[in-house]
């Protein structure tokens, strides 16, 4: 039957179920004696403890994740690695032409055998004056002066020490080296480039482990600082890090391993009002990656809440309804805002303790009608919505 067909029958019928409904309003508004009231299912609200998940979107970045530039200028002339190998600290990874820092070193090499030579002949006229000056063949202050001759030489020997060190280190920045074990990254400088100080040849990651960074409301954060207190430990820190986490994969898979709870920033982000939260993961088979998505997935308790099957309810706009019974089993409709649903639940805490709420056959009565209770247990309740 198309839509339009449908739509015909309907209003067709509408002023019969007008009628009907009239009809059975006015008879249930006649109080005869002979008449015998509705019976319904009926549960008593007890206060429950549940624990609600929560998700929270998160980056994932590794524990080490290191930009790896060139310090000095030069061709690219060979390449060790290649991208997304394993390598280990100290590994070559790149070697740049280094000609010229060879001869720099080679020429303060020279210069500092030079420096030596002239302070060994210092030495020698050092030596020879103090034996003159002792006979006085010499006076006092031809041996001050070769003695700051030598002194000269000494410190030009330092000088030249120096040299020979910074042109070295020049030469050792012309072969790149991992910093640390890790993944080689992408290469975008290829043999035969030229490559500036600066310039960015590759990244190195360490992802045995991973951080997983999410943010939480102020709110939030106050529910942690609350567990602190049931927590025997002497900060909030060491409580944090007894919380075992669940990390959600961008395909909706779960992590099969758990992260722990390590510690948060020092300040509300103004603009949001959030605080940052980081978690340790395991990664030993490498799944994630540096730069990765997903989802922290925590769980919300709460205590001394009522769970509302979402059948005894009923919406109008935007408010739910539930029907109750008075001590005189009269019905009266009652509004509240959920503070959240979970599952075939709608968790509030508006209620009473001991409040009976109809379960089912709402289209049947309506506000103000009197009923014959059929009591449910609770625990069956659940169970139906439950099975497992």
């Amino acid at each position: 039957m198309n839509h339009s067909l449908m739509h015909s029958c309907l209003c067709a019928l509408l002023p019969v179920l007008m009628m009907l409904t009239s009809s059975c309003s006015e008879g249930s508004s006649k109080d005869t004696k002979g008449s015998k009231p509705l019976e319904v299912p009926v549960f008593t609200l007890s206060h429950q403890s549940i624990e609600i998940p929560q998700t929270y979107v998160c980056d994932l970045q590794a524990v080490q994740f290191v930009e790896v530039r060139a310090k000095v200028e030069g061709y690219v002339e060979k390449i060790f690695v290649d991208e997304g190998e394993e390598v280990q600290k100290g590994d070559p990874l790149f070697q740049l032409s280094s000609r010229e820092y060879v001869e720099l070193v080679n020429s303060a090499r020279a210069r500092l055998m030079q420096a030596r030579a002239e302070a060994q002949s210092a030495q020698l006229d050092v030596d020879r004056l103090r034996i003159l000056v002792e006979k006085k063949i010499y006076a006092d202050s031809e041996l001050k002066l070769a003695q700051s001759k030598k002194d000269m030489a000494q410190s030009s020997i330092q000088e030249a020490e120096s040299l020979l060190k910074n042109a070295e280190i020049g030469l050792s920045y012309t072969t790149i080296r991992a910093p640390f074990d890790g993944m080689v990254d992408r290469i975008p400088y290829k043999t035969g480039s030229l490559v500036k100080g600066g310039d960015l040849l590759t990244n190195i990651t360490d992802i045995h482990e991973i951080f997983a960074y999410y943010r939480i409301t102020e709110n939030e954060y106050l529910t942690l600082r609350n567990r602190e207190s049931e927590v025997e430990t002497d900060s909030l820190k060491e409580a944090l890090i007894e919380e075992e986490l669940t990390l959600v994969l961008s395909n909706g898979e779960i992590y099969p391993h758990k992260g722990r709870l390590e510690t948060m920033e020092a300040d509300f982000e103004r603009g949001t009002g959030s605080i940052a939260l980081r978690v340790r993961f395991p990664n030993p088979e490498g799944l994630i990656k540096h730069g990765a998505s997903g989802k922290i997935l925590m769980t919300n308790r709460l205590d001394n809440v009522f769970l509302i099957p979402q059948k005894s309810t009923f919406e109008i706009q935007d408010y739910t309804y539930a029907f109750m019974l008075g001590e005189d089993n009269a019905v009266k409709v009652r509004s509240f805002q959920p503070v959240s649903r979970q599952g075939l639940f709608y968790v509030d805490t508006s209620f009473q303790q001991g409040d009976r709420i109809i379960l089912e056959g709402l289209q049947l009565i309506k506000d103000g009608d009197r009923v014959q209770p059929e009591a449910i247990p609770i625990e069956e309740v659940y169970r139906e919505l439950n099975p497992s």
